[in-house]
This record gives C-alpha cells, structure tokens and sequence, in this order.
C-alpha cells in the first residue's frame, strides 16, 4: 500500500510542474505578443509626427547638438541635462540626409589581412633563441 501512495504522490508532483511550465510558457508568450503590439502601435504612431532626428553629435557625456527636421525647417539644437537651447536653422540644401552613412568611405579589411599586417611589423624570433629558453 505504501508503494501506490508513493506512485500517486510523485503523479501529483509531476503534474504540478507540468501544470507550472505550461503557466511558464502562456506568460512569456502573452509577453512576446503584448510588446510586439505596443511596438507597432508605437512605430504607427511614430511615422505620422512631423519631427525627426536627422543627425545627433554627442558633445560630452550629457550634452548633444541635434539637427531635427520640424516640418520643412531643420533645427539645430544644443541639449544639455536640463535644457535645450535653438542654436540655429539650416536651410535644406545645407542638409546632408543620407541618414548614417559615413561622409568619408574606409577601406574595408578582414579581420585576416589585419591580422597579417600586425604580424608582419612584429620582429621574428630566431629558433636558437626558443631552444636556449627552454
């Protein structure tokens, strides 16, 4: 008799942590969907202001000039920790919107031909110098 009670009581234990998991997943998955809506809702209601960041140049660790775009001006804007201050107006031909793209273009290297170039400056050890350490 001892041995049933023992198999019903591990039955109830195993279903109690599946019971458990299954609550586990419906919450994540409730949260998955939830943000996922939020941030559409958001991005909706993003695209129908008249503001936008052209370009953000950070100054000091809490202090910004922004160009924004307002309606068909663009600002420039000093942004401290406080406040913000109008530095000036840009015309539009003074804009440059390529959106982060970078004005001066790299050459672009794998981390290989890097790697090789360091390796190349480093002076070589001889094999009599490894044999005498050692």
């Amino acid at each position: 008799m001892k041995g049933l009670c023992i198999a019903v009581s591990s039955g109830q234990s195993f279903l109690q942590v599946l019971g458990l998991l299954l609550i586990f997943i419906a919450v994540l998955a409730a949260t998955y969907f939830v943000t996922r809506w939020i941030a559409g809702f958001e991005k909706s209601r993003s695209f129908n202001c008249n503001l936008r960041v052209v370009e953000t140049l950070r100054i000091t660790t809490n202090k910004y000039v922004q160009i924004v775009k307002a309606g068909n001006k663009y600002l420039v804007l000093g942004i401290g920790k406080d406040e913000i201050n109008l530095l000036g107006e840009l015309d539009k031909d003074e804009v440059d919107e390529s959106m982060g793209q970078p004005s001066v273009m790299f050459d672009k290297e794998s981390f290989a031909q890097i790697l090789d170039k360091l390796k190349s400056k480093m002076p070589e050890k001889q094999d009599d110098e490894k044999n005498e350490k050692f």
